[in-house]
């Protein structure tokens, strides 16, 4: 891709425990690492451990100030212009978790995702595509307590905590506003690869003429 040539750009946003990581995953698999490139939203958090204890145990990651939106905006750009990225993983506050130097490199296709995509409207703006995952708040919550308890080590009770005060507040506030004005919308019930699979078939397929 040369310098002056704007990329496709996609935007994925979708409510905690929707599936969006396993959308991502299907979707990113279709194509070669030359072809598409993923920004995520998640890797520009502004650090948790920058707090006290106190203030870090009800932080609230679910507001858009939680994120460095600035420097989220201009690694975009510069993937706009043909410009690698340096960006460090952001490890959820897991003091366990070494924090990997993430190298992005522009590409002909590129997905950025993130709860506040649609929101910040600078971003916005640059997007192509707007895809919008979704699911009941009983089966989301499911999901995330799932992932939160397991995978992150959470403690239950600050999972529910931040689950009533943090994530569907902002759930309504900043992301479901925009569903209507989204390209594409997948509710997400069922626990079935497939169904997913089925979805980034189809778009990997119209896809697929912007790059040859």
């Amino acid at each position: 891709m040369s310098e002056i040539e704007k990329p496709y750009v996609i935007g994925i946003a979708g409510s905690s425990g929707s599936g969006k990581t396993f959308f991502l995953k299907s979707f990113l698999d279709h194509f070669s690492s030359n072809e598409i490139t993923l920004i995520s939203q998640d890797d520009y958090y502004i650090p948790a451990n920058t707090k006290t204890k106190e203030e870090n145990r009800l932080y609230n990651f679910d507001l858009p100030t939680a994120i460095n939106r600035a420097n989220f905006y201009d690694h975009i750009k510069d993937l706009f212009e043909g410009r690698t990225v340096f960006q460090k993983e952001y490890t959820f506050n897991n003091p366990l978790l070494a924090n990997n130097i993430l190298e992005i490199k522009p590409a002909p296709i590129l997905v950025v995702e993130g709860l506040f995509i649609f929101h910040y409207e600078e971003i916005n703006e640059l997007l192509d595509y707007r895809i919008f995952l979704d699911a009941d708040e009983s089966i989301a919550l499911e999901r995330r307590l799932k992932r939160d308890l397991i995978e992150r080590g959470y403690d239950h009770d600050d999972v529910m905590y931040k689950w009533i005060n943090h994530v569907v507040p902002s759930y309504n506030e900043y992301l479901l506003p925009y569903k209507a004005s989204c390209d594409l919308v997948i509710q997400n019930n069922v626990d079935d690869p497939m169904i997913i699979q089925q979805f980034t078939n189809d778009i990997a397929a119209n896809l697929r003429n912007r790059i040859v």
